[in-house]
């Protein structure tokens, strides 16, 4: 049988990543003093060469499925680590190539509540990715996405001037608020460990308020009363975001990246608001 992928092409391109997307499988992950379960969905690539046809994709699933084999008997202890693993294999088997990644996404849920005994699973978004150059050693990184909400500072201060109260009033909250979306990812040295809990801390911590899915009355109130006291633009959240990086992780090194997205959906306007930074360490240090 010919193996059309590798036919030889003279004058094409190289492709920067060639691969599988949208590949779901469980994880067992082993964290302190717990094992969590995770349907984490894998995206598999290498780069092809301007010679060669095609890529043998079907080495991407084999790995997949080796890997996962064994993180099941050994239980890996992180969704990064497990991508680095995979890293290496491919290029192992894909000897063509140059360099590999995986990008990883899954949900996961945590026991939140607004702290008047009322609590529920809520749910978050973990990204983790590793890359790696053949040769190298891997580079990792591990994320978070939190849903939350913000309330408007521009719109509270301008209620404030038009009835002409003081921040005292019971007037000077009134404000629109957003559902918030915020995505916190850092790199992850190989002599390090970043916990994903510590990563969805932070966020919330930085919104005007969390959002949770089973709320009484009382909570509701709790929760509207907290966000009003805590207005917050977008760029707030990504800075107080960093800031908050800053001090958690003074450990890490210069040349760490971490990335930092917040949106927050409008409730008065057409159009989301939208802040982002990516940097290292070393700049947050400057």
């Amino acid at each position: 049988m010919s193996d059309i992928q590798n036919r030889v092409l003279k004058g094409s391109f190289k492709l920067t990543r060639v691969g599988v997307r949208d590949v779901r499988k469980p994880v067992i992950v082993k964290r302190p003093g717990r094992d969590v379960t995770l349907v984490v969905t894998f995206d598999l690539f290498v780069d092809l060469p301007a010679e060669l046809k095609g890529s043998h994709m079907s080495r991407n699933l084999e790995v997949l499925s080796r890997v996962i084999d064994e993180s099941v008997r050994e239980k890996v202890t992180s969704l990064e680590d497990l991508g680095a693993m995979m890293c290496k294999e491919l290029l192992a088997r894909h000897e063509y190539a140059s360099c590999s990644e995986v990008l990883m996404s899954a949900d996961y849920f945590l026991e939140r509540g607004p702290g008047n005994g009322t609590t529920s699973l809520e749910r978050y978004t973990l990204k983790a990715s590793a890359t790696a150059e053949r040769g190298g050693t891997a580079r990792k990184r591990i994320g978070v996405e939190v849903t939350g909400m913000t309330a408007c500072p521009c719109a509270m201060e301008e209620v404030r001037n038009i009835r002409g109260v003081s921040s005292g009033d019971l007037l000077a909250s009134i404000t629109h608020n957003q559902r918030n979306v915020t995505t916190l990812s850092m790199e992850v040295p190989s002599d390090s460990t970043v916990e994903a809990d510590a990563l969805i801390g932070i966020v919330e911590g930085c919104l005007s308020s969390p959002t949770f899915e089973i709320l009484k009355r009382a909570d509701e109130a709790k929760v509207v009363i907290d966000a009003h006291s805590n207005p917050k633009f977008v760029e707030d959240v990504v800075r107080d975001v960093l800031g908050k990086i800053l001090d958690k992780f003074s450990n890490l090194p210069d040349d760490v990246r971490v990335s930092v997205k917040s949106e927050s959906y409008e409730s008065i306007h057409k159009h989301n608001a939208y802040a982002e930074r990516d940097t290292t360490m070393g700049e947050l240090r400057l």
